[in-house]
């Protein structure tokens, strides 16, 4: 078996979370902290991923990204069938997850020990640095590990904006599939036990965390 879909999904997710930790946790202040006109489009545009298919948000990446797209105007660059186009396709399919988790967790820091450090003379900045981002850092780091298990897992969106080949966007779910359609099962077996014991590696560290994300729900 080669590793080289291993090496390339560590790769993948690792672009993904980075981003998944600056725009996830940014978002996710953003709606547990502001009220705005269009906040349930956003909440629900985010969350889309969560309830479509795969194939087909992979297929809006696919036109989002083509020639014809103003992204490619913009860039200049294909980014199609490349492995940033998996990074971007893991990125999306895994940022409503730490969207979710870290939104509830900003939701169950006391908005009055907040305002006590405003009063105080604290800025903004302090005030999200010093108190609400440590209140909140287990529901942030829950929602980091499930959403990068979720980029590290993506198939669908994935083969549709990246494709499968071999040592350039062949990643480990891919490898996989490619693997039991060539009846490799000895293959197959040992990146499905991989795969399992990275998934079952995270999710207990999500629950030695001791974060339930029972957090109280404010309407978008």
């Amino acid at each position: 078996m080669s590793w080289d879909p291993f090496r390339l999904s560590l790769q993948v997710t690792g672009v993904a979370t980075a981003g998944i930790a600056v725009i996830g946790i940014a978002l996710a202040w953003l709606l547990a902290r502001r009220e705005f006109r269009g906040k349930l489009l956003l909440v629900t545009t985010l969350y889309l991923p969560l309830v479509l298919p795969p194939t087909v948000v992979g297929y809006y990446l696919l036109i989002a990204l083509g020639r014809s797209s103003p992204f490619y105007a913009l860039l200049n660059f294909n980014i199609l069938f490349t492995w940033q186009a998996a990074a971007l396709a893991s990125f999306v399919v895994g940022l409503p997850l730490m969207v979710q988790t870290a939104r509830t967790a900003f939701e169950e820091v006391e908005r009055e020990i907040e305002d006590a450090a405003r009063a105080d003379g604290a800025t903004e900045v302090q005030v999200f640095r010093y108190i609400t981002l440590p209140a909140a850092r287990r529901g942030i780091l829950a929602g980091l590990i499930l959403s990068s298990a979720r980029a590290l897992g993506e198939f669908g969106a994935t083969v549709m904006v990246a494709g499968s080949i071999p040592g350039r966007t062949q990643t480990l779910p891919l490898a996989i599939y490619d693997a039991v359609q060539a009846r490799r099962y000895d293959d197959a077996n040992l990146m499905v036990l991989v795969m399992t014991a990275l998934a079952y590696a995270g999710l207990w560290l999500v629950h030695h965390l001791g974060y339930n994300g029972q957090a109280r729900r404010r309407t978008p």
